[in-house]
This record gives C-alpha cells, structure tokens and sequence, in this order.
C-alpha cells in the first residue's frame, strides 16, 4: 500500500528544512509508487466501463472509441473522395 502520509511529510519537510539524499530517493520512489498506482486503479477502472452505441448495445468503452474513430477516418475518406470527383 501506498504510503500517503509518508509522502506528504518529505514534501513538507523538503519546503522547509530540506531533504537529505536518503530521503531525496525514497521521496521519489514513493512518488513512482503512487503514481502507478493512480494509473493502473484508473486503466482498471476504464477497461471496466461500458457505453451505450447508437444502436443502443452495450459496449466495452475502448471498443465505442475505436468504432467512433475507425466511423470518423471513413468520413474524412469519403469527404476526401467527394471533393476529388468534384
């Protein structure tokens, strides 16, 4: 488990009195930590929300991205092909 309280003491003390070399890395180790935690609780929690598509199925979020770009780049080709027929 992240150690919240510890990493809220090394900033205090290293806008205050300063941190020593020792206290420099495991600052930054804790920082490291926290932040891949922050990441994977958040890539975790997105590959497990579902949308609505216009068709009103349900689907996992990173598949409706997907099928909205794949719908978007296939517009933009369409739109490319009309303007050269014209």
């Amino acid at each position: 488990m992240i150690d919240i309280k510890r990493i809220n003491e090394l900033a205090k003390k290293s806008k205050t009195v300063g941190l020593t070399d020792e206290e420099k890395e495991e600052q930054t180790k804790l920082r490291k930590e926290y932040v891949q935690s922050v990441v994977g609780d958040l890539r975790a929690q997105l590959d497990n929300t579902y949308v609505l598509d216009k068709n009103e199925n349900k689907v996992k979020l990173i598949d409706y991205n997907k099928a909205e770009e794949a719908e978007e780049k296939e517009a933009e080709s369409e739109e490319k092909n009309d303007e050269k027929s014209n």
